[in-house]
């Protein structure tokens, strides 16, 4: 059989881009596909505060001119609402032949994926917190650096969660922070001691952000605008990456290509599609495939050609969020400054497990945002955050993913089904963070402010994997150490779904360590002849 390529990468996120770098310089034939979604609602170049003071269309980013923000009133998050991200979750469900029971979906058909609408946390598993993937640790070392050095990262610190991370070896100086996370910061170091030994570690957040301008994009200006999308391209997206991989002739790439089946015959495969275009199915085929559409899509897919219909186990970290006074601020000036994590912590809870946070600048927030959760009357809730909000930072909180129940099962009709809830153990753990978060905070002098602490649900982190989690010896759906498909030998899974545990830590780095050495081995076999 003639194929058209060496390779097709279906999926232009973070992990699709870094599994075809080392492709491309191997000098393979590379077919890039995706679904093409692009963003359609601009942003002034006005910082946030100012923006709101004098632009006038301010309604068409806020609120857009369907009003989408109030249609999406009950999304799990804020840049679920935001008109200008909008494009970066359309059509995924219907698209992709998924649909949910109890459970939170997302997902994207962008050109760049999610990494349109991320929050830019990167952290590096330890050698312990690899033990269940199966290879050594070193041979994600130098993936590690290559993605780190590529994407440019930010918040260098000696701090205490500079192991936590680690990755300061790689990164820049962190983002400047705003007067109340420098106030946090520095009654954490009074506290020091005493919080440590409370199993409480807070330093600077390590974000795929910039702090100097790398290659041709620009330092974060600080303008508060990060909900909404940055144009000057300081917050990473794979869609900055494109213009490298497409300096290369053996780079090929397809857009508004939505792939709904794999076929093998006459030793090769085929992917089959529909393209946005013209609503025409088209098929193109290689020698090698890899599926980086994030977990959900991708599991329906391999769930599809081997006709799995048993129920497979979906992990998703469960969520809360918080907002945190420091009353010795009240009356602070509101300003602008970065609007994603600046201070980040872990937390020691019972049983061994660990929770980890951020906090961010209330800034560039909409009030709404916070007054749906207050409980009062709506007007007084606006007076009440009016008086206190430029005195506030707001915090998330991420637990393990194995504290989720959640599993996708595929249906007759080929449409996948997710569904799921927490655990028993989510209540009390979530008591517990709660009690720790609240302790520590004022020690510091911050207060956990009552009814703010809130429980996402399932599914609202957006964090999904393990559906076809690699194995040493891996059975049918699931995946080797180098992400081959066992039962679809010569597909290769570089998402989220071929992860075999979810942390609390942020995991896109992983996943794009690890699509990097993937891509490497399976350049490594085709410049070789090898057939593995």
């Amino acid at each position: 059989m003639s194929v058209d390529f060496d390779v097709i990468v279906v999926g232009s996120g973070p992990a699709g881009v870094s599994a075809t770098f080392p492709l491309i310089e191997s000098g393979v034939q590379v077919l890039m596909v995706d679904g093409g979604k692009k963003e359609d609602v601009p942003l002034s170049d006005d910082n946030f505060l100012s923006a709101r003071t004098h632009d006038n269309n301010q309604w068409i980013w806020m609120v857009g001119e369907d009003f989408h923000a109030l249609k999406m009133r009950d999304a799990v998050s804020p840049k679920l609402r935001a008109p200008s991200q909008t494009y970066a979750f359309a059509d995924f469900q219907s698209g992709n032949q998924i649909k949910s029971s109890d459970f939170t979906v997302v997902g994207s058909l962008a050109k760049g994926g999610l990494s349109n609408a991320w929050g830019c946390g990167v952290a590096r598993l330890s050698q312990a917190e690899l033990a269940e993937f199966p290879f050594t640790t070193s041979e994600m070392d130098a993936s590690y650096e290559k993605v780190s050095r590529r994407i440019g990262i930010s918040g260098r610190s000696n701090d205490d969660m500079s192991a936590y991370f680690g990755l300061d070896e790689y990164a820049q100086p962190p983002i400047p922070m705003d007067g109340l996370h420098k106030w946090l910061a520095n009654r954490y170091e009074k506290k020091r001691t005493y919080l440590n030994a409370q199993g409480f570690k807070l330093g600077r957040s390590r974000l795929a952000t910039l702090n100097t301008d790398f290659s041709d994009r620009k330092a974060c200006n600080l303008c508060s605008k990060c909900l909404w999308g940055c144009s000057r391209g300081s917050l990473y997206s794979a869609n900055h990456d494109l213009p490298a991989l497409r300096k290369h002739s053996n780079f090929n790439e397809l857009s508004g290509f939505v792939v709904d089946n794999l076929h093998f015959g006459h030793g090769g495969w085929t992917v089959t599609g529909q393209t946005s275009v013209d609503n025409t199915q088209r098929s193109y085929t290689a020698n090698k495939i890899i599926l980086a559409l994030g977990t959900l899509a991708t599991t329906r897919i391999v769930s599809r050609v081997l006709d799995i219909k048993r129920s497979l186990t979906l992990l998703s970290n469960p969520t809360a969020a918080c907002l945190i006074w420091v009353p010795r601020l009240l009356g602070t000036k509101r300003i602008n400054g970065f609007g994603l994590g600046q201070l980040s912590f872990s937390l020691a809870l019972n049983n061994g497990l660990s929770a980890f946070g951020s906090t961010f600048s209330t800034t560039g927030i909409p009030m709404s945002e916070f007054v749906r959760h207050v409980p009062m009357a709506r007007r007084f809730g606006v007076d009440l955050l009016k008086g206190i909000m430029s005195s506030c930072v707001v915090g998330n909180l991420f637990l393990p993913g194995q504290l989720t129940k959640a599993e996708t099962k595929l249906s007759d009709s080929g449409t996948l089904i997710i569904s799921g809830s927490y655990s028993d153990n989510v209540e009390p753990f979530m008591e517990e963070a709660r009690n720790k978060l609240s302790k520590a905070y004022r020690s510091m002098g911050a207060l956990l402010l009552p009814g703010s602490f809130t429980v996402g649900k399932p599914g609202g982190d957006i964090h999904y994997s393990g559906t076809l989690p690699m194995r040493e010896v891996p059975g049918i759906g699931e995946t080797s150490s180098m992400g081959e498909v066992k039962g679809m030998e010569g597909v290769f899974v570089v998402d989220g779904s071929c992860l075999p545990n979810l942390l609390a830590k942020s995991h896109t780095l992983t996943i794009m360590a690890n699509a990097d050495r993937i891509g490497g081995l399976i350049a490594a076999n085709l410049c070789s002849g090898s057939t593995a």
